[in-house]
């Protein structure tokens, strides 16, 4: 990891496809807000139709670690801007922290040299019943196991390489399990993959998820988690 100084600088990115009656703001803007208020980090937000699709060099340069949500406009990344979060990534020690279907996004992908696939998923807003599995890792602190009270459901197996640490595993009232809380190292960078966050529900306005978040911008870029 690269040597971290504080404000932590965090960078937030969306694709847009977020419904605005559920997000006025985009997903990336009620992160933001969040982010904004907690003291040791410095935040800015990127989007799909900024210049550079909102990743360009000098956005890049000036982030310890990157959110990226994304849903249905994958394909509309250019290779050029994932390979520019993947390079600053692995040879430069950026964080990042792909959001829910993120985990098909080209720079998560290209992290995890895998197809990143599901073994299903269902879109009816039940509960998902969330445990903390590594209580005593630095992106769980202040964390207890926790419901999110709609949300997708995703189903194993998730086609990724074995996380390092498994945090959080998610469960369905009908049987479902999913890793829904990973960390890797990927080069010199810091990998968390965070499950929940389908754009149909408010789930990024909750408090424990925001927790999470919080927890993981701190820890993907090395910076050490305060209470």
């Amino acid at each position: 990891m690269a040597e971290v100084s504080l404000p932590v600088r965090v960078l937030v990115w969306s694709e847009l496809s977020e419904p605005k009656e559920v997000y006025p703001t985009g997903i990336h803007g009620a992160l933001a807000d969040y982010f904004s208020a907690i003291p040791r980090l410095e935040v800015k937000m990127a989007q799909i139709s900024d210049p550079e699709q909102g990743v360009g060099e000098e956005a890049l340069k000036n982030a310890e670690v990157l959110f990226w949500w994304g849903h249905a406009r994958h394909d509309e990344v250019s290779d050029a801007a994932a390979a520019r979060v993947v390079c600053r990534v692995r040879q430069e020690g950026m964080g990042f922290v792909p959001l829910h279907s993120a985990h098909f996004s080209k720079p998560f992908i290209a992290l995890m040299g895998t197809e990143c696939s599901l073994g299903g998923w269902r879109e009816d807003g039940k509960p998902e019943y969330i445990r903390v599995v590594a209580p005593d890792h630095p992106i769980a602190k202040g964390i207890a196991d926790f419901v999110v009270p709609q949300e997708e459901m995703y189903n194993e197996p998730f086609a990724v390489p074995p996380p390092e640490v498994l945090l959080l595993e998610s469960r369905w009232e009908s049987g479902e399990y999913f890793r829904s809380g990973c960390c890797w190292t990927c080069g010199k960078g810091r990998v968390f993959y965070f499950r929940p966050g389908h754009e149909t529900f408010p789930v990024m306005f909750q408090p424990e998820v925001r927790r999470v978040l919080r927890n993981a911008a701190f820890w993907a870029a090395g910076a050490e988690v305060p209470d």
